[in-house]
């Protein structure tokens, strides 16, 4: 098939919108944090997108879209992008490779939120290269590349369980190993800019109708479906948990703006296969589910800063599980469990299993593994001062 220009003028632009979610989890984090950490968030969020660019364009895209070796991971085809240039099927495979590039970096940044306020940049860096590496490629084989979650027929349109649930089971694995931060549950650590949050917010809900519309690769209708139904789902999500929360005190902004990015996830591995009326149902029970996942973290006393796993686990996992009830032949081709095709379910209730077990546990391996080597956790002088000076030598402290 012949390079089609509208397509990868379309993928083009896409893939420059999704490049600015990652600043935008960074601003999003950003403003849960104390002010003397705010530098610090932002600046992990530009540090893993670096880490990934060049990762991905010597050995990350490869393994994940490689030859299939076992149904794991990819072979070295591609090493140094080898053989990946500007032919294609439709859209360049230089274009497909840097698409794909961005969805990684994006993925790393949502994993700073197990280890907010108290990680060393260093150990991080060495974190990053070793997680994208050794969780995210091979997930990303699993479900794109041909590997066996493919090859059972799972469901993952733009990334349920490649983006989502390993970057929440990931950060859950992240916070247990590195522990609490000084004072967690002693005295408040509440969010102290919300407006940036908002701002990071904002850009999340903007670059995700790149992030689902895009994952259709090419400029047609099921693109906008994508796009519709990603809205509906952030808008149902946003108004669920904030109603929630609103019955416990105020109808936080904070508690939009997280239900928004709750309907965000989880819309993301269904947006190729439901309509519009699935998508309220999906946005809405995530909204609930990734809030009630907040409130028993909290009960259960574990810092798991920014509630990566409850958002982006839970809501991910969920995700996969309502591609499975209400995916539709009409739009995607396949059917799910309400259109008389129960195996569907099952199958997502499987690959999403294997990877938030798979994720969670080779992320506590590699943590302990950095950990024992270099020490993941800054100084407790380090961490009253703040990451921002004690890492960067920078503040917004005036």
């Amino acid at each position: 098939m012949p390079i089609n220009a509208g397509d990868t003028a379309f993928i083009i632009i896409c893939t420059a919108f999704v490049m600015l979610m990652t600043p935008g989890v960074g601003l999003f984090y950003g403003g849960m944090v104390r002010r003397k950490n705010l530098i610090s968030m932002i600046a992990m969020s530009f540090v893993a997108f670096a880490i990934v660019s060049l990762q991905w364009v010597t050995i990350g895209y490869t393994l994940a879209f490689g030859s299939d070796i076992g149904g794991f991971v990819g072979g070295l085809d591609y090493l140094f992008l080898n053989g990946v240039g500007m032919d294609g099927d439709g859209i360049p495979d230089l274009l497909l490779m840097v698409f794909q590039l961005v969805f990684a970096g994006v993925t790393l940044a949502i994993l700073t939120s197990g280890v907010a306020e108290r990680i060393k940049l260093s150990s991080f860096m060495v974190l990053g290269v070793l997680w994208t590496t050794l969780v995210y490629d091979p997930l990303a084989h699993w479900a794109w590349g041909g590997g066996w979650a493919h090859e059972l027929g799972a469901l993952d349109f733009a990334g349920g369980t490649v983006v989502h649930i390993s970057s929440g089971f990931g950060a859950l694995a992240l916070a247990l190993v590195i522990g609490n931060r000084v004072g967690f549950g002693k005295y408040s650590m509440e969010a102290e800019n919300i407006f940036v949050t908002l701002l990071g917010g904002a850009m999340l809900w903007f670059g995700w109708f790149a992030f689902n519309a895009g994952s259709a690769l090419s400029a047609n209708g099921l693109a906008v479906n994508a796009l519709v139904v990603t809205n509906i789902s952030a808008a149902a999500g946003a108004m669920t948990w904030m109603l929630a929360s609103w019955v416990k005190g105020k109808p936080s902004s904070l508690g939009l703006i997280s239900g928004a990015v709750a309907g965000l996830v989880a819309i993301t591995p269904a947006s190729g296969f439901v309509g519009p009326m699935a998508a309220i149902f999906i946005g809405g029970f995530a909204g609930l589910l990734c809030y009630g996942a907040l409130l028993f973290r909290v009960r259960r006393g574990l810092d798991e800063s920014l509630d990566a796993w409850a958002v982006h686990g839970v809501g991910g996992f969920w995700g996969a599980l309502a591609t499975g009830i209400f995916a539709t032949s009409a739009i995607g081709g396949v059917d799910g469990l309400l259109y008389g095709n129960p195996g569907q379910f099952v199958i997502q209730l499987i690959d999403a299993s294997a990877a938030a077990i798979y994720a969670f546990g080779m992320t506590f391996i590699l943590a302990k593994l950095v950990d024992k080597v270099m020490g993941l956790r800054v100084t407790e002088e380090e961490e009253y001062v703040g990451l921002d000076i004690s890492q960067h030598g920078e503040s917004t402290i005036a």
